[in-house]
């Protein structure tokens, strides 16, 4: 039974169920989607769907990663004691939990599944899985990145409404640079390191420029979201949490502007706060009009 345990537990870090916030920085896009395509009441079954889902595509695309990387995690400090570069699992053994994780993926999605959302569904898995190989050549991978961890919010449209309207796009891009801007924070922690295996990041790309770059893609997110959220009707509150965002930006700034590696990697994790602040805009809007989600 100890035996049993220790191998789950090595399975749960590889899948980062320990580490909650890459599965959080997928979740609250998911959920902004859910919402606006809602209306403010979703379907609970599209909801529970998106927000198990988020969980589940987050732990597959870590797995993927980690055994994309396994050579190249045992060089970096803050990555050598994974289980696939400390060799605790065996690469079959990922290979096999992803395989099970998509799996029960693709069941959940199927509960919910139109023509629309299948196609999407097809690139969101092709994605996911290609996405670590895209650090070897792509100059920014972060908005690849991006872009991966946004298509929930299409497929959230496409399960509500059978399509995807403008806005539903609009938002993808978004997430895009909020995705760029708080993965460079984090790949700022591991530059050196990064530098020395070859593996490109935007904190390499932008050089000198890196907290300018983060902060412009902090506005265009910004921007691009507010945007989204007025064609979707959105009015007083949603805009009272997106300025709530944006001063969480501002302390972002202030936490990465030495580029002190402990203090980036604050600024990463708080970006939590930053999805939760424009969803929280976006609820409380429905809430102030009488919507309520149930």
């Amino acid at each position: 039974m100890n035996a049993l345990m220790l191998r789950l537990n090595e399975y749960e870090k590889l899948m980062r169920l320990d580490w909650p916030i890459g599965s959080l920085l997928l979740f609250w896009p998911t959920m902004w989607a859910v919402w606006l395509s809602g209306k403010g009441r979703p379907d609970w079954t599209v909801a529970w769907v998106f927000m198990l889902g988020a969980v589940l595509m987050h732990s597959l695309g870590c797995v993927i990663n980690d055994y994309a990387d396994r050579n190249f995690d045992a060089h970096v400090a803050r990555t050598r004691d994974r289980p696939l570069a400390a060799r605790r699992v065996a690469p079959w053994e990922a290979l096999a939990l992803a395989a099970v994780l998509g799996v029960v993926a693709l069941s959940l999605i199927w509960m919910v599944m139109n023509p629309c959302l299948a196609w999407l569904t097809v690139v969101a898995a092709f994605l996911a899985l290609t996405y670590p190989f895209a650090k070897r050549f792509l100059p920014i991978p972060q908005a690849y990145l991006g872009i991966s961890f946004g298509l929930s919010i299409p497929m959230a449209y496409a399960a509500h409404l059978g399509h995807v309207p403008d806005e539903g796009w609009i938002l993808i891009v978004g997430n895009m640079f909020w995705s760029i801007a708080y993965d460079t924070e984090y790949a700022m922690v591991d530059r050196l390191d990064d530098l020395k295996i070859g593996i490109k990041t935007s904190a390499i790309t932008f050089g000198k420029y890196d907290v300018a770059a983060v902060m412009t893609c902090y506005a265009l997110a910004f921007c691009y979201i507010a945007w989204g959220g007025a064609r979707s009707g959105m009015g007083f509150f949603f805009f009272v949490g997106i300025l709530a965002a944006c001063a969480l930006a501002g302390h972002h700034y202030r936490l990465i502007r030495k580029r002190e590696g402990a203090d980036c990697f604050r600024a990463f994790r708080g970006n939590n706060a930053v999805g939760a602040a424009i969803f929280s805009g976006i609820a409380l809007d429905y809430l102030a009009r009488g919507i309520f989600p149930f």
